[in-house]
């Protein structure tokens, strides 16, 4: 029975298991381990990502016979030339229409609380349960903006912190650009060119994977961002481009994001004009519409092949586990992981014609 290849699969899983069990029970040993990898997470995660989005425009200035050196300077330098760009052109407007959105919220909430009190005053038909729901919110509105001012302010504080990380980032992109083709080299060479070879397919599969998820991503979040503003630009919505950026930034969530970022949006025009909740809709409506019939399939085509269902659940199992980067990374991880799992089916059906095929 040992010599059973569902029997030594087993035996595989099991001492994965097993070794599990193990890390969990001598922790004080790997905390050290952790928390360094805590530290430089966000680092290697930052460049990670600069690193499929301008792998590309580097190989572009190779094929341009340009040593690689200096493709990654010109590369830093385009990086540079954006952010400058966005700091003096789309910052300042930015910061210009959030500040006045903040400055407005006392006058939002005051606005919100007489139509509160007038909806109260000539709607007393309605179930008491529903007034007591609607003065009860009306007595705790003060507390509700108080409780999203101090997540802002803590978002601030971890926003310094990320900015801390931001240091590291152009250092881990600048060496994986240089060293980044001779790590599949590195893990492979201890094993036999066959294995070596399965190996190298799954990292290439694995690179596919986050390549289509990264790039694709990030370039339709950014067209719906350009059709948010011109859309809220058309209809005259105020703060259009704070509203603009922030849907941009939402939708990097795959399908809860394009929800998150409407709101605001839908806040600001009930308050503006009433009538401004139905073209703001519209507005969400077409980029959505124009983003997932137009745009997603031509940038991401079918290269991740995952069922809207299935990225619902995994997205709010990866929240209710892990807060909002469970949600940001939940898609990626699963896509990953999928790869993964699917290539050593394809192996293990391999295996049945020949044993050497076999990672395991």
């Amino acid at each position: 029975m040992a010599n059973k290849r569902w029997f030594q699969i087993l035996v595989f899983f099991v001492l994965v298991f097993l070794l599990i069990w193990l890390i969990s029970k001598t922790e004080f040993i790997f905390t050290p381990v952790f928390q360094y990898l805590g530290a430089v997470a966000f680092p290697i995660v930052g460049a990670g990502i600069l690193y499929y989005l301008s792998k590309p425009l580097m190989h572009l200035f190779e094929r341009l016979k340009i040593n690689r050196i200096f493709s990654i300077v010109l590369v830093f330098l385009v990086i540079i030339l954006l952010v400058y760009l966005f700091i003096n052109y789309i910052a300042p407007i930015a910061q210009t229409q959030f500040n006045n959105l903040i400055d407005n919220i006392p006058g939002m909430v005051g606005m919100i609380e007489d139509f509160i009190t007038y909806w109260q005053n000539n709607y007393t038909a309605l179930p008491d349960q529903v007034l007591e729901a609607v003065q009860d919110f009306t007595d705790n509105i003060q507390a509700y903006v108080e409780n999203i001012l101090n997540s802002v302010f803590g978002f601030i504080s971890q926003l310094i912190g990320i900015l801390t990380g931001l240091i590291l980032v152009p250092f881990f992109l600048f060496f994986m650009l240089k060293d980044g083709d001779k790590l599949v080299p590195f893990v492979t060479r201890i094993f036999s060119p066959k294995k070596a070879s399965n190996i190298k397919s799954l990292l290439g599969k694995i690179d596919d994977t986050l390549t289509a998820f990264i790039q694709g991503q990030l370039i339709v979040s950014f067209a719906v961002g350009v059709l948010l503003f011109i859309g809220y630009l058309i209809i005259g919505l105020k703060y259009s481009l704070t509203l603009a950026l922030f849907g941009m930034l939402m939708n990097v969530i795959p399908f809860l994001g394009p929800f998150i970022a409407v709101v605001p949006a839908l806040i600001v025009g009930a308050i503006q004009d009433p009538i401004m909740i139905l073209w703001v809709a519209i507005v969400m409506v077409a980029a959505q519409q124009i983003e997932s019939n137009l745009i997603s399939p031509n940038v991401m085509g079918r290269a991740l092949d995952l069922h809207p269902l299935t990225v619902i659940t995994v997205i709010l199992a990866a929240g209710s586990i892990a807060g909002f980067l469970g949600i940001l990374f939940a898609v990626p991880f699963y896509a990953v992981a999928k790869t993964i799992i699917v290539h050593f089916y394809h192996t293990y059906q391999d295996t049945k014609k020949d044993k050497n095929d076999a990672l395991i």
